[in-house]
């Protein structure tokens, strides 16, 4: 048995068939992986149980019978369901694929498709949501230390990433230095800092900065 690769493939096709060797194919390279005949299906389920306690990808047919895989897409584009997509079609073309990949699809693929292909394209949708995942609980642990800070630490704590030297930052807020010290002495220990370096990073996965 291969070993477990902790990340689920969400497999929406509505050709049961196809969807069985797919399902097959993923399992037997240590995915988890769930099968949706239909969008309806998909939402129903794979959405309602919220986000996946692991990194995972959503492997979707273009053409379904009840929305197309495009539309849904489309519909996926929020932080909650931003598993990266990977389209798959037999009827694909330039401007349905540069849509696609547009809109986020990390890959298209047209059927029929080596299976190597796929793998490729799996391994390469998984590892960007591991590291999606990584950085959003990076993101979780500066937020909560940021908010461990009183009002006049949280000001020192942006003084200092604009890179205002102390005797700056005292006069900006008219404190005495031997204040501001104190103040920033204390922000670093809760922000868990050694440098202002560290600080700037911080400050820029609170603000978004790592895409």
């Amino acid at each position: 048995m291969p070993e477990p690769r902790s990340a689920t493939v969400h497999i929406v096709e509505d050709d049961g068939g196809l969807a069985d060797g797919l399902v097959r194919l993923v399992r037997s390279v240590g995915y988890e992986a769930r099968a949706y005949g239909t969008v309806s299906a998909f939402l129903d389920i794979a959405l309602d149980t919220g986000p996946s306690a692991g990194p995972a990808c959503i492997l979707l047919d273009v053409r379904l019978p009840d929305m197309s895989g495009l539309d849904l897409q489309d519909r996926l584009r929020t932080p909650a369901a931003s598993a990266p997509i990977i389209m798959m079609t037999g009827y694909g073309d330039i401007p349905m694929s540069v849509r696609a990949m547009k809109a986020g699809a990390i890959d298209f693929l047209m059927k029929p498709f080596r299976e190597q292909d796929l793998l490729d394209a799996i391994g390469r949708a998984v590892e960007r949501d591991r590291a999606l995942l990584a950085e959003r609980a990076t993101q979780a642990v500066a937020s909560k230390r940021m908010a461990s800070l009183t009002s006049r630490e949280a000001q020192l704590f942006h003084c200092v990433v604009e890179g205002l030297m102390n005797r700056e930052i005292a006069e900006r807020l008219d404190l005495s230095i031997v204040t501001v010290k104190a103040h920033r002495g204390a922000m670093m220990r809760k922000m868990e800092a050694r440098s202002v370096a560290d600080l700037v990073r911080v400050a820029g996965l609170l603000n978004g900065g790592m895409q």
